[in-house]
């Protein structure tokens, strides 16, 4: 028999899409309810009905009997979770279970009328939840689950894990005053360089970032020879008017030595004489 909640919190709302579960299996609709202990209605009704599914489970089920160490989906938040893990501030004070579905519950406001935007049942919010309960067998473990039917959502509460209402993202300073001068915008006349880097107005990127001078040509490893020189063997350069000597030696013009007798060498003489 399914039974409906009073007012409880939503947690970990997966209600419009199903969710593949960390131990695998089915994808499934599911959502966790946070019972207030006050709430003495609910939590009563929801022992009646794991008991009354372990009694019908016993049968068909448990093979005959209730198991000594038969799981139920009901949890204290102000202990731990099954897995060692203390609960989130947000389950004290709370009884939590986790109902959940292979197919989407229905979802309605206080109107009766169909919810269809997610946005509007997160987790955080409150709402009332339809649940029944069932015994199962499966891969050696043994318990009683909670199915999902339906959810009725009855006021807003303070978004859980992080989640940005529309009037902190929106509203009061962040309203839209119909212009977008608080766009961002970069400054006027700039260009965005790689990575966000501006270089320099009317500037020239040499490579690697590096700028040779404005009308100098580029030498052999970065060298400037001078404007109008010569490149000489090796980089060397001549002096203008001289001529290349013997073993590279430069002599002025007119002291040219004669080979054979030691003697300078006039102009238009013969050598060896």
């Amino acid at each position: 028999m399914a039974i409906t909640t009073g007012k409880v919190r939503a947690s970990y709302v997966h209600i419009f899409q199903p969710r593949t579960p960390e131990s695998g299996g089915d994808p499934k609709y599911s959502v966790t309810l946070l019972i207030p202990k006050t709430d003495i209605a609910t939590i009563n009704g929801i022992y009646a009905e794991i008991e009354r599914a372990k009694q019908e489970g016993a049968q068909k089920a448990f093979n005959g009997s209730i198991p000594p160490q038969c799981r139920t989906p009901i949890y204290d938040g102000d202990g731990y979770r099954p897995s060692g893990e203390a609960y989130g501030e947000e389950c004290r004070g709370c009884m939590v279970i986790t109902a959940s579905a292979k197919q989407q519950p229905v979802i309605v406001g206080l109107d009766m009328q169909n919810i269809l935007n997610p946005a509007d049942v997160y987790s955080g919010c409150y709402i009332r939840a339809n649940i029944n309960f069932f015994a199962y067998n499966s891969n050696g473990n043994k318990g009683v689950g909670c199915g999902l039917n339906a959810v009725q959502k009855v006021g807003d509460g303070e978004p859980l894990g992080g989640r940005v209402s529309a009037e902190e993202a929106f509203g009061g300073a962040n309203a839209y005053t119909g212009s977008t001068a608080d766009a961002y915008r970069p400054p006027q006349g700039s260009q965005q360089g790689y990575g966000g880097y501006q270089p320099p107005q009317g500037s020239q990127q040499g490579y690697g970032g590096y700028q040779p001078p404005q009308g100098g040509q580029q030498g052999y490893g970065g060298y400037q020879p001078p404007q109008g020189g010569q490149q000489g063997y090796g980089g060397y350069q001549p002096p203008q008017g001289n001529q290349q000597g013997y073993g590279g030696h430069q002599l002025p013009i007119g002291q040219m030595t004669d080979p054979i007798t030691g003697r300078p060498l006039a102009p238009g003489g013969v050598m060896g004489i």
